[in-house]
């Protein structure tokens, strides 16, 4: 199958499965897995950052940062499509007694500063949760948020007295669109949690970045969720690996994503014009008449798209210019037939 419905959903590459099957392991409870110990200096470096700590997953890694952030009763601010505040089961609220105060986004996917200066709540007035934090997401729906509207955000948190923390999901495809390093973006946030299973292949794992004692107060709040682990260094070296070898080929998952992008302007139904193609996702509003029905003609067709609307085609490690080729054109059948 051809999967565009997330780029979660890759396979482990043989290198990958190699270093998988020869990884040094011990205990990483104790601190004594040697793999682990390797990926999280690995991933602290490349992020700018003092330390950071391997966890199961990006909603692991942004409620470990929401929970060694703020405490009960206290609040941050996010999207209202941002993927810690929507998509994360209420994590915060439910286990931290956080709140969240979640903005529109404006269409470029960044929140609105004068929003968030008029979200925090009064410091000194006890009705109100204590405003602690500012999420921001980078790529927002496949869209990057420019370096300048990051210092802005950053000055104004700091003004505010907000820590900032990045859901940094895919904070590699931004610096690859960008032509950057992925430190001139973290730069700007204290707490930065990186997938290493979305863009970059991995079979699972995020890593959480920051200060070393706010990484030291992450590791224990971790313990506390069942989020140790033990030799796991087996699923650290594909992280490792992918740290290493996955971070520049991010650049053909957004060709092929302009590529498809190309393809589907000649779709009147889809009204596409392609200049919101920023990375690896390609957004296509559509009649609800045509979506269950496209969906499954791809599907008989041996191509999976998401049920949402408007729908996401998510490029990635598993997809190529002949995939993209093969989809637009089942594509351009569908609607030949039945226009």
């Amino acid at each position: 199958m051809i999967d565009f419905r997330s780029d979660t959903v890759t396979m482990p590459t043989p290198a990958m499965r190699k270093l998988m099957a020869a990884a040094e392991v011990g205990d990483d409870v104790f601190g004594e897995d040697p793999s682990v110990n390797t990926l999280e200096a690995r991933a602290a470096e490349m992020a700018g950052m003092e330390a950071s700590l391997f966890v199961s997953s990006g909603t692991q890694g942004n409620l470990l940062a929401l929970l060694t952030h703020c405490g009960r009763g206290d609040e941050f601010i996010a999207g209202q499509r941002a993927h810690c505040y929507r998509s994360e089961a209420g994590g915060a609220a439910a286990l931290g007694g956080i709140q969240p105060q979640p903005l529109d986004f404006a269409p470029d996917g960044t929140l609105p500063l004068d929003a968030v200066r008029a979200a925090v709540k009064p410091g000194d007035d006890f009705h109100y949760a204590r405003s602690r934090l500012v999420c921001l997401e980078n790529t927002q729906g496949g869209k990057v948020l420019p370096l300048d509207y990051l210092a802005e955000a950053e000055s104004l948190a700091d003004e505010l007295g907000l820590s900032k923390h990045l859901d940094g999901a895919r904070l590699f495809n931004a610096a690859v669109a960008l032509g950057i390093d992925a430190k001139d973006i973290t730069r700007h946030f204290d707490t930065v949690s990186i997938c290493l299973s979305k863009g970059l292949g991995a079979p699972a794992g995020t890593m959480l970045c920051g200060p070393r004692d706010f990484i030291d107060e992450a590791r224990r709040i971790r313990k506390m969720l069942g989020g140790a682990m033990r030799q796991v260094g087996i699923i650290a070296a594909a992280g490792l690996h992918v740290l290493e070898h996955h971070v520049e080929r991010l650049a053909g998952d957004h060709a092929n994503a302009k590529r498809l992008g190309e393809g589907f302007k000649d779709i009147e139904e889809f009204g596409f014009d392609g200049s919101e193609v920023h990375t690896n996702m390609v957004f296509v509003d559509m009649d609800e008449r045509w979506r269950a029905d496209l969906g499954e003609h791809l599907r008989t067709n041996g191509i999976l798209i998401s049920s949402r609307n408007p729908v996401r085609f998510v490029t990635h490690l598993d997809i190529d210019e002949a995939d993209i080729d093969e989809a637009v054109a089942r594509c351009k059948a569908f609607f030949a037939r039945n226009r």
